[in-house]
């Protein structure tokens, strides 16, 4: 897994070198839509996800950035459908996390 790490962080730092970037945490506006683009398929997995439980822009954001990693850390050029998939299933666990933790 450090392998796939490393080379995940070598395909970002030679994505964004001429960018004020270095990672896919950073991505924003623009550079989220160009660097972070879906197909048809994959948007529409999404905007269904983002619907049904009533996620907000900045969760569609924050799934696309983390969509963009698990892409990165399979040696993916482009995000696909079970990328966002993944994604959103992290976003759900986070969420059932904050929900169910009890403050002590």
């Amino acid at each position: 897994m450090r392998d796939q790490v490393y080379a995940a962080q070598t395909i970002q730092l030679e994505r964004y070198r001429r960018l004020p970037i270095r990672w896919n945490s950073e991505l924003f506006g623009s550079y989220l839509r160009t660097h972070a683009a879906l197909d048809k398929a994959s948007a529409e997995l999404l905007q269904v996800t983002l619907d049904s439980l009533g996620l907000s822009m900045r969760a569609y954001d924050r799934i696309l950035k983390l969509a963009r990693t698990i892409a990165d850390l399979e040696a993916s050029a482009d995000i696909q459908s079970r990328h966002v998939a993944e994604a959103i299933q992290y976003r759900q666990l986070d969420r059932q996390y904050i929900v169910t933790e009890e403050p002590g």
